[in-house]
């Protein structure tokens, strides 16, 4: 824990700039993203002209300049970026230092940066972690109008405690990384990630639902949900995240709670993804974004389906024996305002089968570089035509992987079967 106190002086806008700075310090594994969004967020909410954030650099115990910019975003020089007098008194004092007065105030000797710079109002507090100096978060302006006031240098305070706390796991994490610790751990986020799949696929009378998912890393971008919305009615998820890896597992399950609360709600399907698209637009910087399609099915083969910038599912039409393919729509999630979603409703008839599947499974390749693609996975539903959803799920899986000729994947892979048995 950080050793600065809670604040006690914050307004509705310095206490929405801490929650907003609390959520990316602690959802975000990109540290140097996350660093920039604090010193921008900061430097907003107390109309500074400058920030700056700096770490101690382990070995040599020097400060070492890991943000520094100007209001417009230019990046500054460790020579224009700060006032070494006032970093000095704080990192002595081991307190936060607020001055609107800075080339005349009694408590600092003001230095040259202060003096040719015109500065008016500083601000600076340390980050500490068990009493132990890991960095410094500082802000100024020679602007005439400007000052800071304490509810600024509150949150300062509580921001560097923040910061620090980030700045001590990236250290420690690195250091599990040197210890060849990093397996076994990226072992237990997969055990997580693979905690948040449905243990059991819905039963509702008339239908068989199978599903599975394959990571071609530790952790995986893709995933599935299903859930039951009523005692005849249920939901299927499939999605991709734009991203691999650790920042995309996380992004995932802030993406799939969003569905699911929404859903749950008694929310439209397509309201349900309208609404996650808008509040991870609201709250997430980090860029990514993801593919989803959502579908509803309920009593007598009855289905409603929305395609956010998702692969469209394969339908297999029983009394035709053909298949075909759910529309194309939609924007993903998290892209753009204003997502152009759209209900597609589709009567099942007995023995039809819908194929939810990510883009691990079309774009899998073999040694010529060949995708597997939609019309081998449509040939292999026609091999499968009549058999239990179980069934047509490892039939599929077999010929992707009969096709790969023992490459190993690239992409994770994600495949939802839902029959409709009438």
């Amino acid at each position: 824990m950080s050793d600065q106190a809670l604040p006690t002086n914050l307004s509705p806008d310095h206490l929405k700039t801490l929650y907003q700075i609390t959520l990316t310090m602690n959802s975000s594994l990109e540290f140097d993203a996350a660093l920039n969004n604090v010193i921008n967020s900061v430097m907003h909410v107390t109309k500074a002209e400058r920030g700056v954030l700096m770490g101690v650099d382990e070995d040599t115990g020097d400060l070492r300049l890991l943000v520094a910019r100007g209001v417009s975003g230019e990046k500054l020089t460790q020579e224009e970026a700060y006032s070494t007098t006032i970093v000095n008194q704080v990192i002595a004092t081991r307190q936060a230092l607020l001055t609107n007065n800075a080339m005349y105030d009694t408590r600092i000797n003001p230095g040259q940066s202060i003096i040719m710079r015109g500065l008016r109002a500083i601000l600076c507090a340390p980050m500490l972690v068990q009493d132990r100096l890991v960095g410094v978060i500082y802000v100024d302006t020679s602007m005439r109008t400007g000052n800071f006031t304490e509810s600024d240098r509150d949150l300062l305070n509580a921001v560097a405690g923040q910061a620090g706390i980030a700045l001590e796991n990236a250290r420690l994490y690195s250091v599990a990384v040197e210890k060849g610790r990093l397996e076994q751990e990226l072992k237990l986020a997969r055990e997580i990630q693979q905690g948040l799949l449905p243990r059991r696929m819905p039963n509702v009378a008339g239908y068989e639902v199978s599903a599975a998912w394959h990571s071609a890393r530790e952790m995986a971008g893709d995933f599935y949900d299903t859930f039951m919305l009523d005692n005849n009615t249920f939901g299927v998820v499939v999605a991709d995240v734009s991203d691999k890896g650790a920042a995309s597992a996380m992004f995932m399950a802030v993406a799939r709670s969003m569905i699911r609360s929404y859903a749950f709600a008694g929310f439209a399907p397509r309201d349900t993804l309208s609404h996650t698209n808008d509040l991870i637009l609201d709250d997430a910087e980090s860029g990514m974004f993801v593919t989803v399609y959502y579908s509803v099915f309920g009593s007598d083969g009855q289905s409603i389906h929305i395609n956010a910038g998702h692969n469209p599912p394969a339908v297999y039409r029983a009394t035709t024996h053909d298949v075909v393919f759910m529309p194309r729509g939609g924007r993903a999630i998290g892209w753009f305002p204003n997502n152009p979603l759209r209900d597609v409703e589709l009567q099942l008839q007995p023995g039809d089968v819908m194929v939810f599947y990510t883009d691990g499974l079309t774009d899998a390749e073999n040694r010529a570089g060949e995708n597997f693609g939609e019309q081998r996975l449509a040939a292999a539903m026609l091999e499968a035509a009549g058999m239990p959803a179980d069934s047509v799920l490892e039939h599929i899986i077999r010929r992707v992987e009969a096709f790969g000729e023992g490459i190993p994947p690239f992409d994770d892979l994600t495949l939802v079967i839902v029959r409709y048995t009438g």
